[in-house]
């Protein structure tokens, strides 16, 4: 793996101290809302001014900026007036443990358990779409694309990766290291359980385990029919998100990487959107609940070579390498990726790479736009 430094300075006691105040206002939004309790006091923690987002801009690398400058979290930190009032975080676990499973169910493949979720059956005449989710989310945020596509006879199948979501968070060095290499094994014999033996149609978003998603197809062209690519770094000059430049900070890495709203900071942080408060608990959980998925996440962070693994996507899907019919159906407002990325990806291929731009939506279009994700794969895939 390429070396990889990050000067920086830390703030001052002072600073930091300096920075804390009360709020008691939310901004709204028309799309995605955050209900809060007026009988909270919520403290806020801001390493810097957070500036009017527009679509242009690109989070700036804040290594303390990390937990309470994404608005759905400020509920899940907020002080009662009342200590008694609220309960601890066990409690609050129960009270969200059963939230996000929708169409889910736990399947043994060899060593582990993938949560996966399903709609449609497998005899749908239209045939199997397999869904695949980028770090540091999971595949809750396909359910709404799920159902849809399940309504005009695909079979739709969308696992949380390992060591993501609800599926198994293996330590590392007890069967599982979190390698490149390791997920694609993994996710081949998921498929042989799930019964996925003809060719599929696979859809892609998102970093890290999304591009090994990407890479697993560029090994596997004959098991594709059509590949829908939604936001996700796909050239060299594709940018790396502060996420993942804190996860390999030394030690700084290992902090961040337990921060229990890590997954809904990243997403709102990569959108225009808020999301609403019952979509923050889902992905929330699986890093509340343990420290299993941050530290996997830690290490596929740290073993990943990002510039490599998109160079190899770009080359991987140019002309004269792929020939298979490629959807780009790309958030506009993505505040991780730029959409000359995109246009610089559909240039390399341009006989097999429709570029379907979504007005409205971020990084995660199925998330922000769903029904636009669905209009999108149904003029391609039908």
């Amino acid at each position: 793996m390429a070396a990889f430094s990050l000067p920086f300075t830390p703030p001052s006691f002072t600073t930091l101290c300096s920075s804390l105040h009360y709020t008691t206002t939310t901004k709204l939004n028309p799309r995605k809302q955050l209900t809060t309790k007026k009988r909270h006091t919520t403290i806020i923690v801001k390493a810097s001014e957070k500036k009017e987002e527009t679509d242009e801009d690109t989070p700036a690398f804040n290594p303390f900026g990390f937990v309470t400058d994404n608005p759905s979290s400020r509920s899940a930190i907020q002080l009662p007036e009342s200590p008694a009032e609220d309960g601890n975080v066990g409690q609050m676990i129960y009270r969200i443990e059963d939230k996000g499973k929708e169409y889910g169910s736990y399947i043994k493949s060899g060593k582990f358990r993938w949560f996966v979720r399903e709609t449609g059956s497998p005899e749908s005449r239209r045939g199997t779409i397999v869904f695949l989710h980028g770090a540091p989310t999971q595949s809750y945020s396909y359910r709404v694309v799920m159902s849809e596509m399940s309504n005009v006879g695909f079979r739709c199948l969308a696992p949380d990766w390992i060591g993501f979501g609800f599926s198994d968070k293996p330590q590392p060095g007890y069967g599982f290291n979190y390698t490149e290499k390791e997920f694609h094994e993994e996710f081949d014999k998921l498929l042989d359980v799930l019964g996925v033996t003809s060719p599929f149609f696979l859809v892609v978003q998102g970093f890290l385990v999304g591009s090994f998603g990407l890479t697993w197809a560029l090994k596997n062209p004959s098991r594709i029919l059509k590949l829908a690519i939604l936001n996700s770094p796909l050239t060299a000059s594709s940018p790396i998100p502060g996420l993942f430049q804190q996860l390999r900070i030394p030690l700084f890495g290992e902090f961040t990487c337990q921060n229990a709203v890590m997954a809904e900071r990243f997403i709102e942080a990569g959108s225009a959107y808020v999301l609403k408060l019952e979509k923050a608990d889902v992905y929330r959980l699986p890093y509340l609940s343990s420290g299993g998925p941050g530290f996997a996440l830690l290490e596929a962070a740290r073993k990943a070579n990002f510039q490599q693994t998109a160079t190899q996507i770009a080359s991987g899907f140019s002309s004269g390498s792929w020939d298979k019919p490629i959807l780009l159906a790309w958030g506009v407002s993505d505040k991780y990726l730029p959409q000359s990325v995109a246009e610089e990806f559909q240039k390399g291929n341009p006989s097999m790479i429709k570029l379907k731009l979504i007005e409205g939506a971020g990084h995660m279009p199925q998330e922000d736009w769903p029904e636009k994700v669905v209009e999108a794969l149904r003029v391609f895939l039908l």
